[in-house]
């Protein structure tokens, strides 16, 4: 399969064989079918699984009637992409170790399961940890939980990956 020959290509990059074990995750799949849930801050088209994306909806919505601005930064991303992620970085001179403490390897990241949203809010840059002091952040650890979000990565997580406080995961109930 596709996500079979994306893993094996990861593993000529350096990704452990025990990767999987060492950082408890497992394996994605991308789903069937997508929904688009709008543009994101850099003007690309955000997808996300269907139930993802009225769940989505609906949170956006409720932050909205409070006057929370939730803004997507990224959504759906492929484990093809993902690949790609991680050679621009090594390209870049990270390495692998550096790279795998803040980006799940290519056919295990959350983000293919087109279940997850990275938010930010107007005021705060994308992707850092300063997203955790906006109101944003505040309703999201008060009310995503009402919508089937939760903090994928949080502080001390035990996947051992770093603190992500704009990751969060729709799961189904």
């Amino acid at each position: 399969t596709q996500r079979q020959r994306v893993i094996a290509a990861s593993r000529v990059l350096g990704v452990p064989r025990d990767y999987a074990t060492r950082y408890r995750l497992r394996a994605v799949r991308e789903p069937r079918v997508l929904t688009c849930i709008g543009i994101d801050i850099h003007g690309r088209e955000q997808w996300l699984a269907p139930p993802a994306a009225r769940a989505w909806a609906r949170m956006q919505q409720a932050a909205a009637r409070e006057g929370v601005v939730l803004d997507i930064v990224s959504a759906f991303r492929s484990a093809s992409h993902q690949l790609l992620i991680l050679e621009r970085k090594l390209e870049r001179g990270q390495s692998i170790d550096e790279i795998l403490r803040v980006s799940a390897a290519p056919g295990y990241s959350e983000h293919h399961s087109g279940r997850v949203v990275d938010i930010t809010t107007p005021g705060f840059a994308a992707l850092e940890e300063e997203f955790e002091r906006s109101t944003a952040f505040d309703w999201l650890q008060r009310d995503a939980s009402r919508f089937g979000f939760s903090l994928s990565y949080p502080r001390g997580n035990r996947h051992g990956i770093a603190y992500e406080p704009w990751h969060w995961c729709w799961r189904p109930r």
